[in-house]
């Protein structure tokens, strides 16, 4: 597995991977997928301090994970959120792990002080990737979101990086 920092060109293989997950998960609360010009301009605006990593089998783009700002007040600038996207015939293979992983490593190296992940409750596979990973749950939103006709729970969890 190669996992590299993501360029405009794997905006199509993320988008893929992204609305797969907006018309079928919970993992995101998006409810209209996004566009290949929406998807490249989503990578350039994490361009800088942030970064979105992809992860690559046999060539082939499988996931990716993101950083972006936490909060918009200037305050939250040493915080960051994470996102992962796995696609579903790449679970189980380690993909989620080596993303994260990595992603708090560069999170780290940039000078981000604590990461956030808000994930929904749906999600225990998530939830679970980023305990291994060093997470805490620290709350939770109740009926924070609606999707698919169902009210949903988003857990924050968080991780101190220094």
């Amino acid at each position: 597995m190669i996992i590299r920092l993501a360029t405009v060109d794997d905006a199509d293989a993320l988008r893929t991977i992204y609305n797969h997950e907006v018309e079928h998960a919970t993992s995101t609360f998006d409810l209209v997928g996004r566009s290949l010009p929406e998807q490249r301009e989503w990578i350039a605006e994490r361009s800088g301090a942030f970064g979105v990593l992809v992860a690559e089998l046999d060539g082939k783009v499988v996931g990716f994970a993101s950083l972006s700002p936490h909060r918009p007040r200037p305050a939250y600038r040493t915080s960051v959120e994470d996102s992962i996207y796995v696609s579903s015939d790449a679970r189980g293979e380690g993909v989620g792990q080596a993303l994260l992983s990595r992603l708090v490593d560069l999170a780290a190296q940039r000078g981000f002080h604590a990461m956030f992940a808000r994930i929904s409750d749906a999600s225990e596979a998530s939830i679970a990737l980023h305990v291994a990973c060093g997470f805490a749950v620290v709350g939770t939103e109740r009926e924070a979101g609606r999707k698919f006709g169902r009210w949903l729970d988003v857990v924050v969890m968080q991780r101190m990086l220094g």
